[in-house]
């Protein structure tokens, strides 16, 4: 598979490190032309450096490891790039106090779509810290991690639900994108568990066997 990634920080390292030990062509493409290169040398396995627009029109999936906003902004510069393309959305629009920067509008991968219209948005990688994702592979107590996905289109999901087996997890449906909010309004939650109370968000739900309570 050919995988466009826009941006250079930490979750483009760790997930597209995972995608190219498996095989698949990586483009990183990047602003600052110097920060695309060192992380595709990092990266290894044959990743190459490149522009935004270069990763966009080579991946049959890109990944928007961007910012809230900045993905958007992007998004709408490559808007003709990314048209057809599956855009995989793995941000996170936690503001101060671990609130939803969102608010009561669209969510951050709505917003995406809307700005990439031709594209096929899927939400996904939004739940752990970037550490988690360089885990090879990450399973707790004997179980790999599940990753849900969000999105419309039946091939897109299918091609996110490869690479989340590949980077050794398990896809989990999570409907479609209209629910992506319920996502990131979940990464909030689960923030705000983790860094603000110092809670075991785990604890807080029951195993599936009394998901509809004891039998």
């Amino acid at each position: 598979m050919r995988i466009g990634v826009l941006g250079t920080g930490n979750m483009a390292d760790a997930l597209a490190t995972h995608w190219a030990r498996a095989g698949h062509e990586v483009v990183v493409g990047g602003r600052d032309a110097q920060k695309a290169r060192r992380l595709a040398e990092r990266i290894g396995h044959g990743a190459q450096q490149g522009s935004p627009r270069t990763a966009a029109e080579c991946g049959e999936v890109v990944l928007a490891a961007l910012p809230y906003g900045a993905g958007q902004e992007v998004a709408e510069e490559l808007r003709a790039a990314l048209d057809g393309k599956v855009l995989l959305d793995c941000s996170n629009p936690v503001g101060p106090e671990f609130g939803l920067l969102t608010g009561d509008g669209p969510s951050a991968a709505r917003r995406l779509a809307a700005a990439a219209p031709g594209a096929h948005v899927v939400k996904a990688f939004n739940l752990c810290h970037e550490d988690v994702w360089r885990m090879r592979p990450p399973v707790f107590d004997g179980r790999p991690l599940s990753v849900p996905i969000c999105g419309d289109d039946a091939a897109a999901l299918a091609l996110v639900e490869e690479l989340v087996r590949d980077a050794g997890c398990e896809p989990v449906t999570g409907g479609g994108l209209e629910r992506a909010g319920l996502l990131e309004a979940t990464a909030a939650l689960f923030i705000g568990l983790w860094l603000g109370e110092r809670a075991d968000a785990q604890a807080i739900a029951p195993p599936l066997a009394y998901a509809a309570g004891p039998r």
